[in-house]
C-alpha cells in the first residue's frame, strides 16, 4: 500500500487507531490477527531434515551401497561396522549443526529487544515481537525501530538505514504526505523496521510488521538463495565419485582373473566384492565430521560459533577475506585522537581555559547522552546516540566536563540542526542572562563563518590569511585519517535566527576522531600476508581514513572509492581488483560484485557483514561471516558467526581450518597405502598361481583393524609447525598423495607377499601371516602419516597410541582365541613374530628417513 502518499488522518482512519494509541484487548486480537512481529525463516531447519542432511554426501550413498551388498552376501560383521560407522557420522554431523542453530535461537531470545508505545495514551514498553499495526511508536534518540510506520512527529528525527539500503548517511524523516512515486530510499515520512534512531525524536503509527515489513520482505528473498557448498564437500564428493567407479572396476578385474585362473567362481567374486569394500574409506565421512566438530569446539573458545561444520575447513583454504573495517578490524568505537587550539595540534590535551572551552562547545552542540542501567558488573553507563557526538561526550567526560551537570547549567533554548547543504548544527542556550550558540560542522565551513578567533582566553579578529593557515592545520589533521570537525560559539543578543547564530562566529578549535584499530590486528593481518591469504578492507568511510587504518595495520595495495568502482568495467574491476587492498565508501551492492569478481577469479573468498543487504553476498562467498552485532537475516545467511566481532579470531579459525585439511589427508594417505597391498597381493598371488591369500572374511578384518581406530586417531593430531606460513591450498585431497600411497604399497605389498610365500605350504598359517603382517605394518605406518617431520619430532598424539593398543589387541584375540576359527586364523609362535617385526620395523624406519621426499 501506499503508506507514504496518503495523509496521516487517512492512515489512522484505516488501521483504526489513533494518537493515543490502541487498547491492550485491541493489540491481543491484532497479534491473533497479524501474528507476532518477527522474521519467520521459510525453510525452517527441523532436527529430522539437520539429519537427514547428512546423508547427502556421495560418499555416504556408495557405504550404504556397500552395506547393502554385503547384507545380501550374509557379510553382517562388514554390514554392521559400515552402517554403525554412516549413522554415527550422521549423528556427529546433526549434533554439531543442530546445537549451532539452537545456540543462534538462544541468542536471539536473550536479546529480544523492547519497544515503547502508546497503549490506552500510555506509554508502555513491550516486547517488540508484540507490536501490532496501529501501535503509536514512540522514537527516541538511539532506539531500534522495530516496525514500518508513518512518521505522524517529528522533532530533528533521523534514522541510519545502513543495514536496510546499505546507505551509510543518516536520513532526515519528517510528517506529511509525499508523491506516490516516491522511491522507497528516498520516502522521509517513513521509519523502517531494523534502522536506528540517531537523532531527535518523534511518534509514528505502525503499518506494517513481522515479514510484511520491507526487511522481512528482503529476509524472505534472502532465505531463497541457495548457499554455495564448500569446496571441501565438493571435492570428497569427486573423491567418492572415483572410488565408486574403482570399486565396480576392482569387482570386475578380481573376478575375470580369478576365473581365468580356475578359482571357484562364487569364491572370487565375494572376494572381489569384499575387496571393493575394504577400499571404500567407510571412516571417511566420520574422520571428516569428527575432525571437524572438534575444530568447531576449538574454534567456539575463539568467539567463532560454526554454523556448518565444512565451514572451518574452507576457512583454512579462504585465499581472500573481505573484511568490514567498523568493529571488526577497529574497535567501533569512535575516540577523539588529537585536537586543534591555541594555534597548536595536541594529541595530550592540555589543561587550560580555551582547551575546556572546545570540549565543553562538543557537548552542549550535541544529542548524544549516557545513561546508567544495571548490567553484569552493577550500575554500568551506557553512551547512547551518533558515534561522532558520542565520541565528544566521553573525550568530554575524560577531560572532567559532565554532559548532565553542564546543560543543567546551559538550559536548551532553540536548536538548528545539522543538515547536508549547511554541514553544520547550532544549539542555543541560556547562560545566567546570556544568550550562547555553541556550533559544530565541517571545518571549512566553520572557519567560513569566522570573524574572531579564541587564543589564549581572549577574543582576537581573523584574517583570510588566518583562515588559511587553519584550513591547513584542518586538512594536516585530515590527512592522517581523522574525522574532523570545527567547534565555533557566539552570544546572540536580542531574537534568535538561524543568521544570527550561525554567522560572525568566534572560532574555537578542531576535534579530530578516529575508530582505532584492535591492539592485535596488525599481527594478525601480518599472519595473513605470511599465510598467502590477502586482506581486503570493505568500508563505507572515506577513502582517506580507509587509507590511514590501513597503513596503520600493515594493508598493502591500493585504493578504489566507490565513485571510481561504479566507473569500471567487469574487466577493468577484475584486472585491477588483484592489486587492491581497500574499497571505500561502498555499499552491499559493492560487496557482492567484489565477492563474484574474486570467485570467477578462482579465489577462495571469506567475507564479513553485518546488515540483511550484505545476506547475498554472504551465501555467495566460500565462507560467509556475520558479526554477532549483526542482523538476524546476516546470520542466517551466514556459515560462521563471529561472536567478539574480531578480524583476529578469523585468523585463528584459519589456522583451525588448515589443521582440519591436513589431518583429512593424513587420514586418506594413510588409507590409501594401507589398502593398496590388499589388491596387489591377491592379483599378484593368483597370476603366478598361487591359492589365495586373503579369504573376504579376513579382508574384512583387515579392513575394520586398520581402517577404524587408528585411522580416526589422525583427526586430533596438531597443527603442522609453519602451518601459517605457507600459501592456501586450492588442490584436492589427493594431490600430491599418489607417490606415497603407490611407494607404500609396494613395501607393503612385498612384505606381506614375503611373509605369504614362506608359509605356503600350510595355507591357514600362511593366510594368518599375511594378515598379521598386514595389520603390524598399517599400526607403524599410522605413525609414518601423522606428520611431515619426524615422528619423534612431532607433538605427542595419546590416542593414536590408544587406538593402536586397541586394534592389535584386538587382532591378538582374533588369533589366540576361539574367534580365529571365524576367521580361520591359526597359532603364531615367537619365530613367526620375529619374521612379521623383523620386516615391519626396518620399514617403518626408512619411511621415516624419506617421507619428506615422498
Amino acid at each position: 500500500m501506499s503508506w507514504h502518499a496518503k495523509k496521516e488522518e487517512t492512515i489512522l482512519k484505516e488501521l483504526k487507531t489513533g494518537y493515543k494509541g490502541l487498547t491492550e484487548e485491541e493489540a491481543k486480537k491484532r497479534i491473533e490477527k497479524f501474528g507476532k512481529n518477527e522474521l519467520v525463516k521459510i525453510k525452517r531447519l527441523t532436527g529430522l531434515k539437520i539429519f537427514l542432511r547428512q546423508f547427502a554426501s556421495f560418499l555416504v550413498l556408495i557405504l550404504i551401497v556397500a552395506a547393502i551388498i554385503s547384507g545380501l552376501l550374509k557379510h553382517w560383521v562388514d554390514f554392521s561396522v559400515i552402517i554403525g560407522i554412516v549413522i554415527l557420522n550422521a549423528m556427529f554431523g546433526f549434533a554439531q549443526e543442530y546445537k549451532a542453530e539452537k545456540s543462534i535461537e538462544n541468542l536471539k531470545e536473550m536479546l529480544v529487544p523492547k519497544a515503547k508505545v502508546l497503549r490506552n495514551n500510555k506509554l508502555t514498553e513491550i516486547d517488540a515481537r508484540d507490536i501490532v499495526p496501529g501501535d503509536i511508536l514512540v522514537l527516541n534518540e538511539g532506539d531500534k525501530v522495530m516496525a514500518d510506520a508513518r512518521v505522524l512527529v517529528s522533532e530533528n528525527l533521523q534514522t541510519n538505514e545502513a543495514s536496510l539500503t546499505g546507505e551509510s548517511n543518516p536520513s532526515d524523516k519528517i510528517k506529511g504526505e509525499l508523491p506516490l512515486d516516491t522511491p522507497l530510499t528516498e520516502r522521509a515520512n517513513i521509519v523502517y523496521q531494523g534502522t536506528e534512531i540517531t537523532r531527535g525524536n518523534g511518534y509514528a503509527v505502525v503499518f506494517s510488521t513481522g515479514m510484511n515489513t520491507e526487511f522481512g520482505k528482503i529476509a524472505g528473498l534472502v532465505q531463497k538463495v541457495e548457499h554455495e557448498r564448500s569446496p571441501l564437500i565438493k571435492k570428497i564428493n569427486h573423491f567418492a565419485k572415483q572410488l565408486g567407479f574403482l570399486a565396480i572396476g576392482l569387482i570386475i578385474l578380481v573376478s575375470i582373473v580369478g576365473i581365468y585362473f580356475g578359482i571357484d567362481k562364487i569364491e572370487i567374486f565375494l572376494t572381489a566384492v569384499s575387496l571393493a569394500v575394504s577400499a571404500i574409506p567407510e571412516g571417511l565421512p566420520a574422520v571428516v565430521t569428527i575432525t571437524l566438530a572438534l575444530a568447531t569446539q576449538r574454534m567456539l573458545k575463539f568467539n567463532s560459533l560454526i554454523r556448518k561444520l565444512p565451514a572451518v575447513e574452507t576457512l583454512g583454504r579462504a585465499t581472500v577475506i573481505c573484511v568490514d573495517k567498523t568493529g571488526t578490524i577497529t574497535e567501533e568505537k569512535m575516540q577523539v585522537k588529537q585536537i586543534y587550539v591555541d594555534s597548536k595540534i595536541y594529541e595530550k590535551f592540555p589543561k587550560n581555559q580555551d582547551t575546556e572551552f572546545l570540549f565543553l562547545t562538543g557537548i552542549l552542540c550535541s544529542h548524544a547522552r549516557f545513561e546508567t542501567a544495571n548490567g553484569e558488573n552493577g550500575i554500568e553507563e551506557r553512551y547512547i546516540g551518533d558515534p561522532t557526538e558520542k565520541a565528544l561526550l566521553i573525550a568530554a567526560k575524560e577531560y572532567g566536563l559532565h554532559k548532565k551537570s553542564e546543560t543543567e547549567k546551559q538550559p536548551k533554548i532553540k536548536e538548528f540542526p545539522f543538515t547536508s547543504e549547511r554541514k553544520m548544527m547550532a544549539k542555543v542556550r541560556q547562560k545566567g542572562s546570556e544568550q550562547i550558540s555553541y556550533v559544530k560542522g565541517a571545518p571549512e565551513v566553520i572557519v567560513k563563518r569566522c570573524n574572531y578567533e579564541l587564543r589564549d582566553g581572549k577574543v582576537v579578529e581573523i584574517s583570510e590569511k588566518r583562515k588559511r593557515v587553519l584550513i591547513e592545520e584542518y586538512e594536516k589533521m585530515a590527512s592522517e585519517g581523522l574525522r574532523v570537525l570545527g567547534f565555533a560559539y557566539k552570544k546572540i543578543i536580542g531574537s534568535i535566527t538561524q543568521e544570527k547564530a550561525e554567522r560572525n562566529l568566534v572560532f574555537i578549535g578542531f576535534q579530530g576522531m578516529i575508530d582505532p584499530p584492535r591492539q592485535e590486528i596488525k599481527k594478525a593481518v601480518s599472519e595473513c600476508e605470511s599465510a598467502g591469504i590477502r586482506v581486503v578492507m570493505l568500508t563505507g568511510d572515506s577513502a582517506l581514513t580507509a587509507k590511514a587504518v590501513g597503513e596503520e595495520i600493515g594493508l598493502k595495495g591500493e585504493i578504489i572509492d566507490a565513485s571510481e568502482l561504479d566507473k569500471m568495467s567487469e574487466e577493468d574491476l577484475a584486472r585491477e581488483i588483484d592489486k587492491t587492498a581497500i574499497f571505500a565508501r561502498i555499499s552491499p551492492k559493492d560487496k557482492l560484485r567484489i565477492v563474484d569478481i574474486l570467485k570467477k577469479k578462482g579465489e577462495i573468498v571469506a567475507v564479513t557483514g553485518d546488515g540483511i543487504n550484505d545476506a547475498p553476498a554472504l551465501k555467495r562467498a566460500d565462507i560467509g561471516i556475520a558479526v554477532n552485532r549483526g542482523t538476524d537475516v546476516a546470520k542466517d545467511s551466514s556459515d560462521i558467526i563471529l561472536i567478539d566481532n574480531n578480524f583476529a579470531s578469523i585468523v585463528n579459525g584459519v589456522k583451525e581450518g588448515r589443521r582440519v585439511y591436513d589431518n583429512i589427508k593424513k587420514f586418506v594417505k594413510y588409507l590409501l597405502s594401507a589398502n593398496t597391498n590388499e589388491i596387489t597381493l591377491i592379483l599378484f598371488s593368483l597370476v603366478i598361481g598361487l591359492p589365495l591369500p586373503l579369504l573376504p572374511l579376513q579382508i574384512l578384518w583387515l579392513n575394520l583393524v586398520t581402517d577404524s581406530f587408528p585411522a580416526l586417531s589422525l583427526s586430533v593430531e596438531e597443527a603442522e609447525a609453519g602451518i601459517m606460513k605457507r600459501k592456501p591450498s586450492k588442490e584436492g585431497i589427493l594431490k600430491n598423495l599418489w607417490f606415497f600411497v603407490i611407494f607404500v604399497g609396494i613395501l607393503s605389498f612385498v612384505i606381506s607377499f614375503i611373509a605369504f610365500y614362506l608359509y605356503v605350504d600350510n595355507i591357514e598359517k600362511a593366510r594368518t601371516m599375511a594378515v598379521t603382517t598386514t595389520v603390524v605394518f598399517e599400526m607403524f605406518l599410522v605413525f609414518n602419516c601423522k606428520s611431515k617431520e619426524s615422528v619423534f619430532k612431532s607433538p605427542l598424539n595419546r590416542y593414536m597410541f590408544y587406538a593402536v593398543a586397541l586394534s592389535f589387541g584386538l587382532h591378538l584375540i582374533a588369533v589366540y582365541t576361539k574367534v580365529s576359527l571365524l576367521f580361520k586364523f591359526t597359532f603364531l609362535g615367537f619365530a613367526d613374530w620375529g619374521v612379521v617385526l623383523g620386516m615391519c620395523i626396518p620399514v617403518f624406519i626408512v619411511l621415516e628417513f624419506i617421507k619428506k621426499h615422498l
